[in-house]
């Protein structure tokens, strides 16, 4: 589970700052895997989502309710189904524009720079665009460069969340609290989105040389 520290915040789409910070956080847990940890936190995450405008606490609760009552090994399963078995719905923001490509590790070091630059070193594991993560930066760690990531995936977010809705995954709730969050979806976005539906991920697979050359990356999430 993700354990990071420290923040700021601003504004949008009509949450106050500590509201948006709050959504980010427990949208971090919620699309991590769901273990012992995390399932025992169940109850907080419920008592935090009351204190949210019901537009997006709501939802939340809702998706708390269910969550909180399911049999863990079933989670479990669920969630590697929903996001492990699907190129459509992976929690990869980059996937989405670059598939395994040379190009996909060049986005990746716009991430891992950000994190740099906020002080944050980051074990190896994860990839650094793997959206539990990002949200936990966005809350705990610096908000303005984490809004910054999630705004500029907008498009991939509202795809993801497309896919979930039309799979009947409760998991779309979560992503639509995180886009309540961000600016409206925009024309532009909208003529991203489809484009990124029509091609599908880029089937090139020769690594990500890019990034692990990256002097910064050494030491860093994989």
């Amino acid at each position: 589970m993700l354990t990071l520290t420290r923040g700021r915040a601003g504004e949008r789409a009509g949450l106050a700052e500590r509201d948006q910070r709050l959504v980010w956080r427990i949208a971090a847990l919620l699309l991590d895997y769901p273990g012992a940890q995390l399932l025992a936190l169940t109850d907080q995450l419920a008592t935090a989502a009351r204190e949210l405008p019901a537009s997006v606490g709501g939802p939340l609760l809702e998706f708390l309710g269910e969550f909180g009552d399911a049999d863990p090994l079933r989670l479990a399963a669920r969630y590697v189904e929903t996001f492990d078995m699907r190129r459509s719905a992976t929690l990869h923001l980059t996937y989405y524009a670059y598939g395994d490509t040379r190009k996909r590790g060049m986005a990746l070091l716009r991430f891992k720079h950000a994190y740099r630059q906020a002080g944050l070193q980051l074990d190896d594991g994860e990839l650094p665009d793997y959206l539990p993560l990002v949200l936990e930066f966005a809350a705990t760690i610096d908000p303005g460069r984490g809004e910054r990531l999630l705004g500029e995936h907008v498009p991939v977010l509202e795809l993801l969340r497309r896919s979930l809705a039309q799979g009947g995954s409760p998991y779309a709730i979560v992503v639509a609290a995180v886009l309540a969050t961000l600016p409206p979806i925009s024309s532009a976005d909208h003529r991203r989105i489809a484009e990124l539906a029509a091609q599908g991920p880029p089937g090139e697979d020769v690594g990500l040389e890019p990034f692990a050359m990256d002097p910064l990356t050494a030491g860093g999430r994989r």
